[in-house]
């Protein structure tokens, strides 16, 4: 199977799982907002956001690491299982201990504390089955953590209602997503086991301390990525209180469905572009270009249907209670873009072995991102910390593609030309919805007229698309 075969069939399980986690996502975000209210909803957003923050610990980047060398060499799967996954559950017991004893000493009331710990185990969850997942990306297997996904997407939402059936409180709803996530992850090490073996615990000192080491880049960006976007809702919730948090989460939880793109991208191309970097560095700078074209592509005409039906898509989701949250979705929505050309940017430079480079960049970004949400939620609230948020993303980009330019692996002037053309074809689609005015069941057919119709006028879709489309479809 070649190159392009093989990433089509993880793309289309990683594809299938992002669609029925997000429908999922969608429902038990619904669910959640309305049966806890603003303020309540607020309460528990914070606290994911601040877990989000310290779980980071329970991992320090071992999961992409784990990634990138297993897909150089798979002979060291069952050394990196044996050894990582008994040093992230103690790093897990450790940090879970410090944060509950941390949030108890700041003051925060005892609701705060217990959902705390209980969102920090999820946490732990989460992080243990990225490493699992993590193993198989490296082995171009998909479908496992593909499946994971959709078992815990299910059984959150199941949960979720009985939760809202029974009114049994937002303690309940936090319990239901570390239960949900434990299912998943029983699931994934089960297969894990089946298909490499029953692992055998080591305690190799030296091999954690190099592993750890050697991680920490990949961890250090994680975090200050995490900062970036999660911070803001730390910031609102300490500076605008809990209900400005739940008008500004709620915002971001649609935003975030339109994210699967990148989360797809993630776990196909990145395990592709490692072992590329180690055979073929002309088709590593082809896979880089073309998934940087085919994000603004495919991401465009999403951001712009959802900038100009905001306000319907807020009512159509939540009710008349989360009505201001239609203006931080249009200000968050140009977010989309931005953090999947980083994306692609990232995984290109993780790839090359750029990355401490990664690094300095998102450190640059989160402190960047604090100072602005330090001055513009006093002043605008939850409209400010949106526009922090996207103009941390066009800054992370601007220092990516200048990381990038030093590198043999600099775009083209092709590349310039393409996104210039699919700019064109969004501002067309952009004009022509706003002119017509009509329902977004009547603009979604019309607007994919008018935008396929730009493609081909444009001459967007060239001959390397086509061999591609070709290689897919075996007719070559």
């Amino acid at each position: 199977m070649s190159e392009i075969k093989t990433l089509f069939k993880n793309f289309s399980w990683v594809t299938f799982s992002q669609v029925v986690t997000n429908l999922c996502a969608f429902v038990w975000t619904i669910l959640i907002a309305r049966y806890l209210g603003v303020t309540d909803y607020g309460t528990l957003s914070f606290v994911i956001s601040f877990t989000v923050l310290i779980g980071i610990g329970t991992d320090i980047g071992m999961s992409v690491y784990t990634t990138r060398e297993l897909s150089r060499d798979r002979n060291k799967t069952m050394k990196f299982v044996n050894n990582i996954v008994p040093f992230k559950i103690a790093l897990s017991i450790i940090l879970c201990l410090l944060t509950g004893g941390a949030v108890y000493l700041l003051g925060y009331s005892h609701l705060v504390v217990v959902l705390t710990f209980i969102m920090f185990i999820e946490s732990s969850f989460i992080t243990m089955f990225g490493f699992v997942s993590g193993v198989f990306q490296a082995h171009e297997e998909l479908r496992p953590s593909s499946t994971g996904q959709i078992i815990y997407s299910i059984s959150l939402v199941l949960l979720t209602v009985l939760v809202s059936i029974l009114d049994l409180g937002i303690i309940a709803v936090a319990v239901s997503y570390a239960v949900a996530y434990f299912i998943c992850l029983i699931y994934t090490s089960s297969l894990l086991v089946r298909t490499y073996g029953k692992p055998e615990f080591e305690f190799d000192f030296a091999f954690w301390r190099d592993a750890a080491i050697k991680s920490l880049p990949f961890g250090l960006t994680a975090f200050f990525y995490t900062i970036y976007f999660s911070i803001d809702v730390v910031m609102i919730s300490m500076l605008a209180g809990d209900y400005a948090t739940g008008l500004y989460n709620s915002a971001y939880k649609v935003i975030s469905v339109f994210t699967a793109f990148y989360v797809i991208y993630q776990y196909v191309v990145f395990p592709l572009m490692s072992k590329l970097y180690a055979e073929d560095t002309n088709l590593l700078k082809v896979s880089f270009e073309q998934s940087f074209k085919y994000s603004l592509l495919i991401l465009l005409p999403i951001i712009i249907g959802v900038y100009l039906y905001a306000p319907y898509l807020i009512n159509l989701i939540y009710t008349n209670e989360f009505a201001l949250a239609s203006g931080p979705m249009q200000i968050l929505i140009w977010t989309v873009v931005f953090l999947f050309i980083n994306g692609v940017a990232t995984s290109l430079l993780n790839s090359i072995g750029k990355e401490f480079s990664v690094t300095k960049i998102y450190i640059v970004a989160a402190v960047f991102n604090i100072i602005l949400n330090f001055f513009a939620i006093p002043v605008w609230s939850y409209m400010g910390a949106s526009a922090a948020t996207v103009l941390s993303e066009i800054l992370i980009m601007a220092l990516m593609m200048r990381e990038i330019s030093r590198t043999e692996y600099s775009p083209d002037w092709s590349l310039l030309k393409n996104v210039v053309k699919v700019v064109i074809c969004g501002i067309i689609l952009a004009i022509v919805l706003y002119v017509i005015n009509v329902s977004l069941w009547l603009a979604i057919p019309i607007g994919l007229v008018v935008y396929l119709a730009s493609l081909y006028l444009t001459g967007t879709i060239d001959d390397t698309d086509r061999f591609i489309i070709n290689e897919i479809l075996n007719r070559n």
